[in-house]
């Protein structure tokens, strides 16, 4: 009988890097094939919101999953764990991939994310295993930077499958590399999960609650207090949270854990990682906004123009991940976020005759800056549990960060265009009166476009300061985070 050999360290960390890689490259790559995929199902520009939820289903599922998934490689094992996502995720992408209609594929993508989000704490809990603690914050650094670089690289990816093959490559290419990481599990031995019973109740709960508050959250609604429905899910959250909290006090194994939410680092550590989402999503969406509209570039540029702040990310990271072993991790935490201020405040001073080198200086700054904090603020939160709620802590990290985007996503839609619209307001559209000369008609035009522009820049260099606050913000919770194991675990 021949046995199949075993995976080194090495070869373990390389396969969960992939998997993360393979889960991040989805989350972006299709937001490129949205207008296809409108074109190939017939379906009209006026259902652009209905639209949305193609990719807003990924980061639904991607949240309220990983918390409960997490928790079930702490009970049954993390290789068991990792093999289940990975068939997951095989299943949802073959099921986008057949996806006839809109219904279908939205269903399809929260599958696909069910699978994609559990590889996550799967990955950070498998890697934390196999190798020695010392090395931990250098392999969170490595599996950080595996999952930025698959975001950063979506979008080409995905247009260059469309070009080439039709936006259902996307997700029939995910197979052959679903097969090779399915293999590579087999030859990693498990390691035996703490056993006992998962809380299904309290993680069902849990996902609720979570879907609930982001619903609330990504309500712009929320903010310019003019619907109701945003404070009635809202009010749903605070009830299923309640609900929560009184079956996990009775729980015998709870999907939270107590003392993982009483320990200062982790609470500090999740804090700032709150922020930094928030701030994050500012840059995500104002550069290319901002050179597509006032700027006067084309989409390409825009593009080109983030890659620039999300292409320093894996470096930062690979950074981070490298100095915490001699410095801790207060210190480039710390450091990381003042250098996304200091990338914020930069692109602030941004005209329309920005241009390089400062243009690339300016993105490339904050990117690296936001690279440096991840494997700090993942190894706290890990480091913060107990070797039986690994996986949990490992979930919550991502959580807290994606809770972070949608509230700043939020927030930016509801107050830039009430801002936008304050500012405007002043501005009389230019309608010609009768006998006015063409020059004094066209003097009002230009006058009008300049008012309309200068709002504009006003507007996006306020979402930059903005962006710069919540990283400055940040700072107060790290200082926080000790850089010794915390003696509060779960």
């Amino acid at each position: 009988m021949t046995v199949m050999p075993r995976l080194s360290a090495t070869g373990v960390l390389v396969t969960v890097c992939l998997g993360v890689f393979l889960a991040s490259l989805d989350q972006t790559s299709v937001v490129t094939a949205l207008p296809e995929i409108m074109l190939d199902m017939g379906i009209s520009i006026d259902r652009l919101d209905d639209m949305a939820w193609v990719v807003t289903a990924y980061l639904l599922g991607f949240i309220v999953a990983m918390p409960l998934l997490g928790r079930a490689g702490d009970v049954f094992g993390y290789r068991r764990l990792y093999l289940s996502a990975v068939l997951l995720f095989g299943v949802g992408s073959t099921l986008v991939a057949l996806a006839d209609g809109l219904g279908w594929l939205i269903a399809a993508r929260v599958v696909q994310a069910i699978g994609g989000g559990a590889l996550i704490p799967g990955a950070i809990a498998l890697a934390s295993e196999r190798l020695p603690g010392a090395r931990r914050a250098m392999v969170f650094g490595i599996v950080g930077a595996a999952a930025e670089t698959g975001a950063v690289l979506g979008p080409l990816y995905g247009g260059v499958l469309i070009e080439l093959l039709g936006w259902r490559w996307i997700f029939w290419t995910n197979l052959p590399v679903v097969g090779l990481l399915l293999l590579a599990m087999l030859a990693v031995p498990e390691i035996k999960g703490t056993g006992g019973r998962l809380d299904l109740k309290g993680g069902l709960l849990l996902a609720g609650s979570l879907a609930l508050v982001t619903g609330a959250l990504s309500q712009r609604s929320l903010f310019t207090l003019d619907e109701v429905l945003p404070f009635a899910i809202a009010i749903g959250a605070v009830a299923a949270i309640a609900l929560l909290v009184y079956v996990e006090a009775r729980a015998e194994a709870p999907v939270i854990a107590k003392a993982l939410f009483a320990s200062r680092r982790f609470a500090a550590a999740m804090s700032a990682q709150l922020l930094v989402g928030a701030a994050l999503i500012l840059a995500l969406v104002t550069v290319p906004l901002m050179t597509d509209t006032v700027l006067g570039q084309n989409p390409l540029e825009g593009g080109l123009r983030l890659m620039r702040f999300t292409g320093a990310i894996p470096f930062g990271a690979l950074l981070g991940g490298f100095v915490v072993r001699w410095v801790g991790v207060r210190t480039p935490t710390v450091i990381g976020l003042l250098l996304g201020a200091l990338g914020f405040v930069l692109m602030g001073t941004w005209d329309e005759n920005i241009a390089d080198p400062a243009l690339t200086i300016h993105l490339a700054t904050g990117g690296f800056g936001f690279g440096l904090v991840i494997a700090p603020l993942v190894l706290s939160v890990v480091e913060s549990a107990s070797e039986s709620y690994r996986g949990t802590a490992a979930a919550w990290v991502t959580v807290s960060r994606m809770l972070g985007m949608t509230l700043g996503l939020a927030a930016l839609s509801a107050w830039g265009m009430g801002e936008f619209q304050v500012l405007t307001s002043a501005l009389e559209f230019p309608l010609r009166c009768a006998g006015e000369a063409s020059d004094a008609y066209q003097a009002r035009i230009t006058a009008y476009q300049d008012g309309v522009t200068g709002a504009s820049f006003d507007v996006f260099k306020a979402f930059f300061r903005i962006g710069a606050a919540l990283t400055l913000a940040a700072i107060v919770p790290s200082l926080f985070i000790n850089d010794r194991h915390s003696s509060s675990q779960a």
